[in-house]
């Protein structure tokens, strides 16, 4: 597994973990707005897991872009410490 599918996991997973959804619910394209779960509030509660877990800081530019997994994998592995 590369390190970029590796992330995805991680963040698959704690997606799942922070919106409290089925494991299946979460695909690696996931959106915000796919689930009624992934909300504004869902979507606080997944920032704050993602700045705990990777050590980025997400500031109010970064919440708006971060939308879907792949914009998420994308700034981690920029600005993270995966």
């Amino acid at each position: 597994m590369n390190t970029n599918e590796n992330l995805t996991n991680q963040v698959q997973a704690l997606l799942v973990e922070s919106l409290r959804v089925p494991t299946g619910q979460v695909t690696s394209e996931l959106a915000f707005g796919d689930l009624p779960q992934w909300d504004s509030m869902g979507h606080m509660e997944v920032m704050m897991a993602l700045e705990t877990q990777f050590g980025v800081e997400i500031n109010a530019d970064t919440i708006a872009a971060l939308i879907s997994i792949p914009a998420i994998v994308a700034y981690i592995q920029e600005n993270g410490h995966a």
